[in-house]
């Protein structure tokens, strides 16, 4: 009985490491650190991906959808595929909730992580989790106080767009801003 039980418990707990040996991703999010907004080249490129260049189109939104009435500004920015790095492209929409935030202390501002639906549910609640904080990182390092922004991650748990193509997956990878 006892060598039965034994077994059971090694199967079972062999089982559990295999289960989250298959869930890991080669991306250490804790030790990776973006590359600071301001190295950032001029011609738009991101360096955030080891030199690997991006073939996705940017995504176009419709300016009923992706602007916030109240400032004026877009309330979606996108990352590249695994990355949490602000892209130069992002700077003109990080800049201007700065200019926003900076004049008017009592406004707060969300800010929320997606991520697209390939890989594990907590490896993109973490992905998610350091992109809104990566845009958090960006408005604090233009003078925005800490006490008016906040980070969740909804990791792969909302889609703006369902499927699998590379332009469903570039719509899902991003960090919304929202006004609380």
């Amino acid at each position: 009985m006892n060598i039965r039980l034994s077994s059971l418990i090694l199967s079972s707990s062999a089982l559990a490491v295999l289960a989250l040996a298959g869930c890991a991703s080669s991306v250490k999010l804790d030790d990776a650190k973006p590359a600071p907004i301001t190295s950032m080249p001029a011609n738009g490129s991101s360096s955030g991906n080891s030199g690997a260049s991006s073939a996705v189109a940017p995504v176009v939104t419709t300016p009923s959808s992706s602007v916030d009435p109240v400032a004026g500004l877009a309330k979606v920015i996108y990352f590249d595929y695994d990355s949490f790095v602000v892209k130069a492209d992002n700077l003109p929409t990080i800049e201007g909730y700065a200019k926003v935030l900076n004049a008017t202390k009592s406004r707060r501002l969300t800010i929320e992580g997606h991520t697209d639906d390939r890989g594990g549910r907590e490896y993109n609640l973490a992905l998610g989790q350091k992109r809104a904080e990566a845009a958090v990182k960006a408005l604090t390092l233009l003078g925005v106080s800490g006490d008016q922004l906040e980070a969740v991650s909804f990791g792969k748990e909302r889609f703006v767009a369902e499927g699998s193509s590379e332009e469903a997956y570039a719509q899902n990878r991003r960090a919304e801003f929202k006004a609380r």
